[in-house]
């Protein structure tokens, strides 16, 4: 479960060509959380019999089989739990006789390596506490795929309890660090350059933060109250969306706060 609440505009452009060793099957999983659906990734070096699936995406039969049919493949990867990433996984890996299903908690430090591919998981807690993000190279050229960490257009929902804001800022700091290099998000368009869609996502939660913080200060107290003040224009089918956010928001700064009454933060 991604989330879009409005993001400022970027000069990190949306990328139309893939590198020819990655395909995308997009779920036929449209919504406000989703946007134009899961992004299912397949990978396959130049020569090699098996392949890679990133995130097999909801629990539909034809968008599974669409998966199944571009095989064989050596195991499933995902990003992290949320049903419209990881609900077909069991299912695909019954259609494949058996691929073994890859699941946090990886060691952040691993590589995957065979076919072809090398792959380096990343350990990017956030969005949800088992997000992982995972950094492939193929014949020189390597490519990130962000889950729901990043998404192609729009900002990611950080809800409690298993969204923590502090953590996904960390996260974006580790991969502010990987510049120039593909973005492939689990939602929305590919996009140019990791770091700099990551430092654009860093801005907004600053600037977001601090309109979250007037708001406290002038007495808003719940997740609802700050969405009346910082999100007024927000459209109600994507209210609870901003409300999760808000909240995540809430406990970060009484973290903060927390922290800096003696240098110690107690969560």
């Amino acid at each position: 479960m991604g989330g879009a609440e409005p993001a400022s505009a970027t000069v990190n452009p949306i990328v139309d060509r893939l590198p020819g060793w990655v395909s995308l099957l997009r779920a036929p999983n449209p919504g406000p959380m989703t946007l134009d659906g899961t992004n299912t990734w397949i990978l396959r070096a130049p020569g090699a019999e098996h392949a890679l699936v990133i995130d097999p995406g909801p629990l539909d039969e034809g968008h599974l089989r669409g998966i199944a049919e571009r095989g064989p493949f050596q195991a499933i990867l995902i990003t992290h739990g949320h049903h419209d990433h990881v609900e077909g996984a069991g299912r695909l890996a019954e259609l494949l006789g058996g691929v073994p299903v890859l699941t946090a908690p990886f060691d952040p430090r691993v590589i995957l390596g065979g076919n072809g591919l090398e792959i380096q998981v990343l350990d990017t807690p956030g969005h949800t506490g088992d997000s992982v993000c995972f950094l492939v190279e193929c014949e020189g050229e390597r490519v990130m795929f962000t889950g729901d960490t990043i998404l192609g257009r729009g900002t990611t929902v950080v809800a409690a309890p298993d969204g923590n804001l502090s953590d996904y800022l960390t996260s974006l700091e580790l991969l502010k660090t990987y510049g120039k290099i593909l973005m492939l998000p689990g939602h929305g368009p590919a996009r140019s350059d990791t770091a700099a869609l990551a430092e654009e996502y860093l801005h907004h939660r600053r600037e977001r933060l601090a309109q979250v913080r007037a708001a406290m200060a002038a007495g808003a107290r719940t997740p609802e109250a700050v969405v009346d003040v910082v999100y007024p224009d927000i459209a109600l089918r994507v209210r609870f969306a901003a409300e999760w956010s808000a909240a995540a928001q809430i406990d970060h700064l009484n973290r903060e706060s927390a922290a800096g009454a003696d240098g110690l933060d107690r969560l």
